[in-house]
């Protein structure tokens, strides 16, 4: 298990240097580079070059780069926002909360209502609520997060008036715990569409542990349907969802970006687009690097409790 986790730490530091090469390079590209995004287009070549020069942007590719590297993993330092007029780190600290509470409460809702629909659906297999369950996920499944989020503002916000379209903007972060009312639209839409992919792998981990020789075994021995199924196809059954919670975390930190800015959520979502859209280069590059890290930490979590989760699974040893 130790030489596993030392694999798998080595190949995340891998992705995230990765990320950190690839961002860097491409914020390089900017027409007119960084002083030119930030001091605007009238800037003349004295004050770009002076910028350049307080920023050490005049410096060669490779050493801005070692030093941003350094600045990282040495200082935690993401560098400066003009921007914000303030460090990178102290402006991803204030939206990384609530971003944070806002994901992990769709993922708790997510799970507690995705595992029932899916047994649901085994229990009732080939019958009319089987059927109408599995076209509402594949319905909820192919919506767009942005679409379904527009279409519950405009009806339950704006037609019935029954929850404001976006949460305050000085809420803290466990505002979405305390006030649930400001979060219900946000939450749906992400929870929504995680539902539908969650309940549909469940089913299917359902079927397939129904047909192993196990619960063949157990129905032999006289077990009642209720003992085979949340005794032995259950627990089975949960361990692909493992696998699928931790690979599921890009999937729902994107729809995380694209909800927060539909509903005006002040998250990390709403803070990366606003960055690009005002070519604020560090505090993009910054979220970057938080979503990536989480994201491959949300991976190596998976994996662990796949581990854990199934005494068969021998990894890094005999």
């Amino acid at each position: 298990m130790i030489g596993f986790l030392v694999r798998r730490i080595g190949q995340a530091l891998v992705v995230i240097l990765g990320v950190i090469l690839i961002t860097f390079f491409l914020a390089k590209l900017i027409p007119g580079g960084e002083a030119r995004a930030v001091l605007g287009t009238k800037a003349t070549p004295f004050k770009i070059a002076q910028f350049d020069r307080q920023n050490g942007l005049d410096a060669p590719i490779y050493l801005q780069f070692w030093r941003y590297i350094e600045g990282i993993f040495v200082h935690l330092n993401l560098g400066y926002s003009y921007k914000y007029n303030q460090g990178v780190r102290q402006v991803i600290l204030e939206r990384l909360p609530k971003t944070l509470w806002l994901v992990g409460t769709s993922v708790v809702i997510s799970v507690a209502v995705a595992i029932p629909l899916g047994i649901l659906q085994v229990v009732r297999r080939n019958k009319p609520i089987d059927y109408a369950l599995t076209s509402a996920s594949f319905f909820f499944y192919a919506m767009p997060a942005f679409l379904l989020g527009t279409l519950l503002i405009i009806y339950f916000s704006f037609d019935l008036n029954w929850f404001p379209v976006s949460p305050p903007q000085d809420a803290p972060p466990w505002a979405v715990i305390t006030d649930p009312r400001s979060f219900v639209l946000p939450l749906v839409t992400l929870c929504a569409i995680t539902v539908a992919s969650f309940s549909r792998y469940m089913r299917s981990s359902m079927m397939d542990a129904l047909a192993e020789d196990y619960v063949r075994t157990a129905r032999a021995k006289g077990a009642s349907h209720r003992r085979v199924l949340y005794g032995h196809a259950l627990r089975n059954a949960l361990i692909p969802m493992i696998t699928l919670l931790g690979l599921s975390l890009p999937a729902i930190v994107s729809g995380a970006l694209i909800t927060e800015n539909v509903f005006n959520y002040p998250g990390m979502g709403l803070l990366t687009v606003q960055s690009a859209f005002n070519s604020d280069v560090p505090v993009v590059l910054g979220t970057t690097l938080v979503i990536t890290v989480a994201t491959v930490i949300g991976s190596l979590l998976a994996d662990i409790l796949y581990a854990a989760a199934d005494p068969r699974i021998r990894l890094g040893g005999s």
